[in-house]
């Protein structure tokens, strides 16, 4: 269905662009005639389980409910809607409704015959009286096993995302693509189920060129079967950011940021192309390869050639073992003055074996801005998930101009097992196996064998065994006081030896108890053994999760017969892992705050890692601002969260015993309890703050990315001003209601804090307000907020100001608002299609000036003579109180 563009036309531009136009015209009027109950071949989206005939994503895609459609005969199943909506979730469309099956289906789409995507559409969720975790199925596309046994609760909390695709490349000979879907008959009372199912027809993008098979020796040729089936593992935008569907139109491909790939803390340097560089297809690398926005976006190890001569950039990438893997590099040399050959020379390694030597683009590609892309092909051993590992590194042989690397996209696909016709790779590791009160594990819907039982058992003895030794080790050693490491764990889930168990009046004895004392005050921190844990969870009951974090779930729970709690359950796949389950006892169990989030225990038992929370009743912040039901908080309930937030984060910064930076402010991070008081959480990541003899300490970059302050991620410097740039962000977030990133935006708005300064300085502040809040912040308030967040994102620490000056400001701020209101020169019920604000532009070393008529007052709070404009008749009150007294409760 794609027109065949000839050769000669490459080379004239208008001839080009008027075919491409005539091939996007062609599949889209082959799109509008595909409908629900099209047999024409074509783009369909198919939204299962959905009651509207039609139904609109969130990028603009049209899709079509499976009920009464010629792709679904003799429809079976159950139509259902999920019970929660997930604030990750990318678009309700189709992901909240569902179409489950008890017994095999098949949907039936007529096709052209030839090569397409086909994706699916998952979010694991409760639907009805249908549980997650009883969701084990398989799939097939006409022969092809794509999933086998599959559990998608599993994936996604193995992975901590609530929703994911599943996208494959199979050929069709037959014309008829039949995907079928079955429940497991492994697993006692398995369901299937699926979101949505899209499927888009290509050209053969696999077959040519024929890759080169990585072997550790002489590479080899390694011809593609046409018939092969593919399922994306990675597609990464390196260099840039995430491409939605609706930024790749040819084939609806998504480009994720390679960011949370690189491997340690050498991300090299992120650039895009010259200005006078025009991207370049060629006849080798059709228009439809990748989007022009991958290859005009790139990552090189950097100008430092003595530290990219001892380094390497690299990506560490999970996949499955046991098969075959397509590399696909994508590359185009886009910035001068990179325009001859033998400029920039690399190697190319995949799993420490020499995919390329002396990769040279120019030479490839013929030119600066031409396009050129390379398959390589290895086979991976054993079962299970592994990490791949990309590396490039530059080349010494030929003596370049730049000793350096470049990469501008990379897609990684699984090629299918042919001894199994099959794709399908197993489930991710089970967090905790469910334990029934009888002791039967599987809750009933599984048969164990007793040899997992026994090697279980035999396991978590000779774990018991040498964590007894070291602790009698260690008790017999001089006691020193431990230096905080940033180094991530190693991957084992193990019990701490630092947190002892100690056996309180209500805490029940475990298999697992030991008899030595805890390192812990028995009154700040409680130990729980896990059969506590289970029995305030219901067994960990889904109806009681509250939402998923970085370290794992996090479950409403209840003890002492009606305590609410939060418990957070670790994932033994996270990112998080021991360090950070010991940096956030150490902290929380020192801390008292009235801001700061109570941590009331933990269990280690059973291998596992949970920590017990005063319940927040309104959760986090973040869920009151963007993407959720709640109803929109007023301006003085947000600024009266970021005042209390502040104060927690001041005092971790000065009224602790020593400083302490949190690392990772966020929204997500900031709960709220019955009574709307903020309090700031999550210490996993937190480090104590440098002695008085230095400045900042060094540290690998740790945080969430769109809070991260860019000088702490530049130097590798830590200081309590990244809190405070972090806090910025967020203040940003409280005023505009939308998140600290959103690639779905254009280019400039991903980044709220680079949007926010682009406005001020265009004095156009007041046009990221929330709609909700226009005409209902006094603009004295409006100004000194702004003011502050401005500041507090300053590209240079010594520009930010400090937490209590945040405070001090925050606070006066809502002065400001309780004044103007006081005065009624400003009504709550103010219409929304009030004009946004004009501010004038904000300097961190200049005051605010509008042109609003105003009185200038000095005011002396705790020691400061400050000089701010306000209204008349403001005084100031208690509320600076905090600020003279910093300490906590």
């Amino acid at each position: 269905m794609f027109l065949e563009i000839p050769t000669a036309a490459m080379a004239h531009p208008t001839l080009l662009v008027t075919l491409r136009c005539l091939t996007l015209l062609c599949i889209l009027s082959i799109a509008m005639g595909a409908d629900n109950n099209s047999t024409v071949s074509g783009p369909i989206h198919l939204d299962c389980g959905a009651s509207s005939p039609t139904a609109t994503d969130a990028d603009n895609r049209t899709w079509h409910s499976d009920n009464s459609s010629n792709f679904a005969p003799s429809l079976k199943g159950v139509a259902a809607t999920a019970s929660y909506q997930d604030p990750a979730l990318p678009s309700t469309v189709p992901y909240m409704t569902a179409r489950i099956f008890t017994s095999n289906y098949t949907y039936s789409f007529p096709v052209s015959p030839g090569r397409l995507f086909v994706r699916l559409y998952f979010y694991p969720s409760t639907y009805g009286n249908y549980a997650p975790a009883n969701a084990y199925f398989g799939v097939t596309a006409s022969n092809l096993v794509l999933l086998d046994n599959f559990n998608a609760s599993q994936t996604a909390l193995a992975a901590n995302i609530a929703s994911f695709v599943r996208e494959y490349s199979v050929n069709v000979t037959s014309g008829n693509l039949d995907v079928t879907f079955s429940p497991s008959t492994q697993q006692n009372g398995s369901y299937a189920f699926v979101n949505g199912i899209e499927i888009v027809p290509t050209p053969d993008l696999f077959t040519t060129p024929t890759p080169t098979l990585t072997n550790g020796g002489n590479p080899d040729p390694f011809p593609i079967n046409p018939t092969t089936g593919f399922q994306t593992m990675h597609r990464l935008n390196v260099g840039g950011q995430f491409i939605s569907p609706q930024g790749d139109v040819d084939f609806y491909r998504s480009w994720d940021d390679d960011t949370p790939y690189i491997n340690d803390a050498g991300y090299g340097v992120a650039f895009g192309k010259d200005r006078n560089v025009t991207i370049t297809y060629t006849p080798s690398v059709p228009n439809y390869t990748a989007p022009v926005d991958v290859y005009a976006t790139a990552r090189s190890m950097g100008p430092n050639a003595q530290i990219n001569l001892n380094s390497n950039l690299t990506w560490t990438l999970p996949v499955d073992a046991g098969f075959y893997y397509l590399l696909r590099f994508h590359f185009c040399e886009i910035q001068y003055p990179i325009t001859k050959v033998n400029q920039r020379s690399f190697f190319i390694y995949i799993n420490n074996q020499t995919a390329q030597r002396q990769m040279d683009v120019i030479a490839w590609s013929n030119g600066i801005g031409r396009t050129v892309y390379m398959d390589y092909a290895i086979l991976t051993i054993g079962s299970g998930q592994m990490d791949l590992w990309v590396a490039l590194h530059p080349d010494l042989s030929t003596r370049p101009e730049y000793y350096d690397a470049i990469l501008n996209g990379l897609e990684v696909f699984k090629l299918q097992n042919y001894g199994n016709n099959s794709l399908a790779g197993l489930n991710p590791p089970l967090l905790q196996s469910p334990v029934e009160p009888n002791g039967t594990p599987g809750g009933g819907n599984s048969k164990g064998s007793a040899a997992p039982a026994i090697g279980g058992a035999v396991g978590g003895f000779a774990v018991l065994l040498i964590a007894c030794i070291g602790v009698c080790i260690i008790c017999r050693r001089k006691k020193k006081v431990a230096k905080e490491s940033d180094k991530s764990d190693d991957g084992r889930w193990t019990p701490l030896t630092d947190y002892s168990k100690s056996q309180s009046n209500t805490s029940g004895k475990t298999a697992t108890s030991r008899s030595h004392t805890s390192t812990l005050p028995s009154n700040l921190c409680r130990h729980f053994s896990f059969g506590e844990i289970q029995a305030a969870t219901n067994n960990f009951d889904q109806a009681f999760l509250l939402g998923k974090g970085g370290f794992g779930n996090v479950y409403l729970g209840e003890i002492d017969s009606g305590t609410k709690v939060a418990i957070k359950r670790g994932n033994p796949m996270s990112e998080q892992g021991v360090h950070e389950f010991q940096t956030e006892i150490e902290m929380l169990s020192k801390l008292r705050h009235r801001h700061l989030v109570s941590l009331i225990g933990y269990c280690e038992d059973m291998n596992e890692m949970i920590l017990v929370y005063d319940y927040m009743a309104h959760g986090t912040l973040r869920e009151h601002l963007y993407n959720t039901k709640n109803p929109p908080l007023s301006w003085k309930q947000r600024l009266g969260i970021c005042i209390g937030a502040a104060q927690g984060l001041h005092y971790l910064h000065t009224g602790a015993k020593q400083t302490i930076i949190h690392r990772d402010v966020k929204t997500t991070n900031i709960l709220l309890d019955e009574k709307w008081i903020a309090k700031v959480s999550d210490f996993g990541l937190s480090k104590t703050g440098p002695n008085v003899d230095n400045t900042h300490v060094s540290t690998v970059v740790k945080g969430s990315f769109g809070y991260l302050d860019p000088e702490y991620f530049r130097r590798q410097q830590l200081t309590e001003k990244s809190d405070v740039y972090s806090f910025g962000v967020v203040l940003f977030e409280v005023l505009s209601a939308r998140p600290a990133l959103s690639p779905s935006l254009p280019k400039e708005q991903v980044s709220l804090a680079d949007w926010a300064l682009h406005c001020q300085k265009k004095g156009m502040l007041g046009q990221i307000i929330d709609p909700y809040l226009q005409g209902k912040i006094a603009p004295q308030c409006f100004m000194k907020f702004a003011e502050t967040a401005v500041k507090c994102v300053a590209d240079h620490s010594i520009d930010r100001p400090s937490m209590g000056d945040v405070l001090w400001n925050l606070e006066f701020a809502l002065q400001l608002q309780e004044s103007a209101e006081n005065s009624s020169s400003l009504t709550e019920g103010t219409s929304s299609n009030t004009s946004p604000l004009t501010v004038p532009s904000i300097h961190s070393d200049e005051p605010l000036t509008d042109t609003i008529t105003t009185t200038s007052t000095t005011m002396s709070i705790a020691g400061r003579s400050i000089t701010s404009t306000e209204s008349d008749g403001l005084t100031p009150s208690s509320v600076f109180s905090q600020l003279m007294n910093p300490g906590g409760r």
